[in-house]
């Protein structure tokens, strides 16, 4: 019997080639003749372009030509998908032409023959500048008297929204209890290992043009370039190369990209740019950045009536992709794991003079779950109740599902209750809260917390979507029996060459290492979705799924001609097809009911070269067999097309909804207010787990990025909005010795919304973790008083806490 491989802790097929270095990434792709790109990018947050000079660059050697604004202003603006009503969107252009509005905006470009006199030249660039009033606080910049940023709107709001269902001021009005507090959640660098990277290759003969881009979504990179560009999308192809990281920073199309495939077809020449890191902190976007209220009803009983979040979003000085629609789904995610009878939101988006904000590793649900969460645990402390019972009285039933939130969601499918309990048992709870008494005896600061949260993931149904919500699969079973799949989805470090590929060998009865994943080539792939929202293998993998159940049946009845036995006859396991009922038809010819008739050739002709001919054992033909079969074409039912291949685009009809409980101990050092991480436990529920070895490092990865959020990141804008955390040498991400041991584990409860009943963990780490380490620290100040404390919570915010100096 073949070995099953769904469910079991397979090592990833991939991480050979990354582990040796053999992985190419868009640097390591070397074509002859290649010119470099570099930028000149401006060094004033708001101000006007009165004159830029490049005729002393053009002189250098080795330049080849320098593009301002006003030169390339046939190529179109970069796109927003986002669609609300009455949203301003600003006429951003790959190069600015009149006015820059961030620090990093591009302004020059320079093409030259080595990265290192491109570099040279941009500073031989001379740009004037008459600077503009700046804005960076994102309050301030909703204000009548701000600074405006784009004149034509008159002001920086780009739009306000108000969403949600239930009547929030009678909730408000018959709560015992209101509470408010004011919650920010600080803007964030992806900072993706690899920077972005384009490489653009222009065939006049052919008129064709080849982009290579660390991207998460080349079908619509593809799209949207062509539109760009003008140029036929078929005479466009993308490559996603190997993409080292991407957290929804490459979710998106940049001016860059764009603009290497325009240089590309002026020179008739490869041109590369490479992102520097300090470019990267620039000019890729940034994540979350909300400053809010949130009003809270409670009864004494810990019961919520309704919920209230007043917040202003910073969208930054322009859209990208998607920047306006990710307030909106903090908006969606407002009732996390409880049953709020009344839920409001009033998202403000403003224009400030920064980069610009869009989706960062869970995308607006995050902001959510960590506003939410703060409020719960405030809702306990009001009443001095244990949070976790705060919690447990809220939830809904697991025999209330599908659940409808007042945000307008259907939860798919959910038992919070059972997830929390295993969470309390794995952490010993009554245990930790003993400790936590003692401690406080002896003077020390030890501090639990407590997240419960959901997700809205596998996004998700096309009329939810800008672009469109399903995905697409291609199987096919090569003349030698092994497995081709072609992916829609774009997987960079999610690991799902290794997971499709565990799929299609239970499935299919093969070998693990026959099976081989494809992805992310424009050319070689038929048209997908992409990797972003926790979506590659509940809709990309259901696709992998229904693609293979339909190549089966078809092999069935090719097995079933081959045995002389009735398809429904015939049963498929292990890679092998068996008759149960023979067709009278070859006993009456002679021939072994569990024979094959070999067909009949001309002397001396080979069927196919070296391929053997099917061979049956028995009444049975194996997969391999009905895949020569199905290639030779000799021996087909009538009217059966050869081949053995099958295509699907898997349309989900909701989101699914993973949830989970997060549980973080912390102890506090008095002297320093250094905060250190004693233990982290975490039960987490996607649904079906096909390797739990990936849901593990995906798990370990989220939380370790909410760690960073919770206790050291912010990207930094000074009042002239110049960024104070340009490098990794001010922005502080977490070292290893900063992460503790983390002690995972999960429930399953599978998702009626796909076959496969997977939910999507790629981002609960990032969702689940951060309040988590928020709750345990301000549970640790709380002898003080304290009850909530805005992120990152630094050493010093806690030694002053302490010294009764709060901030």
């Amino acid at each position: 019997m073949p070995q099953k491989y769904v469910g079991q802790r397979v090592k990833r097929t991939e991480d050979p080639r990354l582990i040796k270095g053999l992985a190419h990434y868009v640097d390591d792709i070397r074509l002859p003749d290649t010119l470099h790109v570099s930028f000149v990018r401006s060094i004033y947050a708001h101000a006007r372009l009165t004159n830029v000079d490049v005729s002393e660059a053009l002189q250098a050697p080795g330049v080849v030509a320098v593009y301002t604004g006003r030169d390339v202003e046939k190529i179109g603006p970069v796109p927003c998908a986002g669609a609300l009503p009455d949203l301003k969107v600003p006429d951003h252009r790959v190069l600015a032409r009149d006015k820059v509005y961030f620090v990093g905006h591009p302004i020059a470009c320079v093409v030259a023959t080595d990265a290192y006199t491109a570099r040279d030249a941009v500073d031989a660039v001379a740009v004037d500048y008459e600077e503009l009033p700046v804005v960076v606080d994102t309050e301030a910049a909703a204000q009548a008297d701000s600074p405006v940023i784009h004149e034509s709107f008159g002001d920086n709001i780009a739009y306000k929204l108000t969403a949600g269902e239930g009547d929030i001021e009678a909730a408000l009005a018959a709560a015992t209890h209101v509470i408010k507090q004011r919650i920010i959640n600080q803007r964030l660098a992806p900072v993706a290992m690899e920077p972005r990277g384009v490489l653009a290759r222009y065939l006049p003969g052919e008129q064709e043009l080849t982009v290579w881009s660390s991207t998460q979504i080349p079908h619509l990179l593809r799209t949207q370039l062509a539109l760009m560009i003008g140029m036929p999308e078929n005479k466009l192809r993308v490559i996603a190369p190997e993409v080292g990281g991407g957290f929804g920073s490459k979710l998106n199309v940049y001016a860059e990209e764009a603009l290497l495939g325009w240089i590309s077809m002026q020179t008739a020449k490869p041109c590369k740019w490479i992102e520097t890191r300090r470019e990267n902190m620039q000019a890729t976007i940034h994540g979350r950045d909300q400053v809010g209220e949130i009003e809270i009803g409670c009864n004494a009983d810990g019961t919520i009536t309704g919920l209230r979040y007043n917040v202003f979003a910073d969208l930054g000085a322009y859209h990208q992709l998607l920047t306006p629609a990710i307030p909106t789904l903090t908006g969606l995610m407002l009732s996390g794991c409880y049953k709020i009878p009344a839920i409001q939101i009033n998202v403000t988006g403003v224009f400030t003079n920064k980069m610009a904000t869009d989706a960062y590793r869970g995308a607006g649900r995050p902001e959510a779950t960590y506003v939410v969460e703060r409020a719960l645990d405030l809702v306990a402390a009001e009443l001095q109740l244990d949070p976790v019972e705060v919690r447990r009285r809220n939830f809904p039933k697991p025999e209330e599902f599908p659940f409808k939130t007042a945000t307008g969601l259907f939860y798919d499918s959910g038992n919070y209750e059972g997830a929390l309990d295993k969470a309390l048992e794995n952490a010993d709870y009554a245990k930790l809260r003993e400790e936590q008494k003692q401690a406080r005896d002896e003077g020390r600061l030890l501090g639990i917390g407590v997240s419960t949260y959901v997700e809205i993931c596998a996004l998700g149904p096309s009329q939810a979507m800008p672009a469109g919500g399903w995905e697409s699969a291609t199987v096919r079973i090569e003349p030698t029996g092994k497995v081709t799949i072609l992916t829609g989805a774009s997987p960079h470090g999610q690991g799902q060459e290794t997971s499709f590929a565990q799929l299609a060998a239970d499935e299919l009865g093969v070998d693990l290492n026959d099976v081989t994943v494809i992805h992310g080539d424009t050319s070689i792939v038929q048209y997908g979705i992409g990797t972003f929202g926790s979506r590659a293998t509940a809709v990309g993998g259901t696709a992998v799924y229904i693609a293979i159940e339909k190549l089966k049946e078809k092999a069935t009845k090719i097995a079933a001609h081959l045995l002389g036995a009735e398809a429904s006859s015939v049963a498929f396991a292990d890679g092998k097809f068996s008759a149960q009922e023979v067709k009278q038809a070859a006993a009456a010819a002679g021939a072994d009911p569990g024979e094959v008739p070999a067909p009949v050739l001309p002397a001396g002709q080979d069927p196919a070269g070296a391929l053997p001919e099917p061979e049956t054992n028995g009444k049975r033909v194996s997969l391999q067999d009905v895949a020569l079969a199905a290639h030779l074409a000799k021996e087909l039912p009538p009217d059966m097309e050869p081949g053995l291949s099958a295509t699907y685009f898997f349309e989900p009809k909701n989101f699914t909804f993973p949830f989970g409980t997060h549980i973080c101990v912390v102890e506090i050092d008095r002297e320093t207010g250094e905060i250190k991480l004693v233990r982290y436990v975490a039960v987490d529920d996607c649904g079906k787990v096909i390797n739990p070895m990936l849901v593990d490092g995906q798990v370990q990865g989220g939380i370790v990025q909410s760690i960073g959020q919770a206790l050291y990141e912010a990207v930094v804008y000074d009042e002239a909005g110049q960024l104070i955390t340009g490098t990794l040498m001010d922005y502080a991400v977490p070292r290893a010795k900063m992460i503790p041991w983390f002690e995972l584990d999960r429930t399953e409860t599978p998702s009626p919304v796909n076959p496969l009943g997977v939910k999507g963990v790629g981002e609960a780490g990032t969702i689940g973790a951060t309040p988590a380490i928020v709750s345990a620290v301000v549970d640790a100040l709380a002898p003080f008083g304290i009850r909530h404390i805005d992120m990152p919570i630094k050493p010093e915010t806690v030694w002053r806490i302490i010294n009764n100096g709060r901030q």
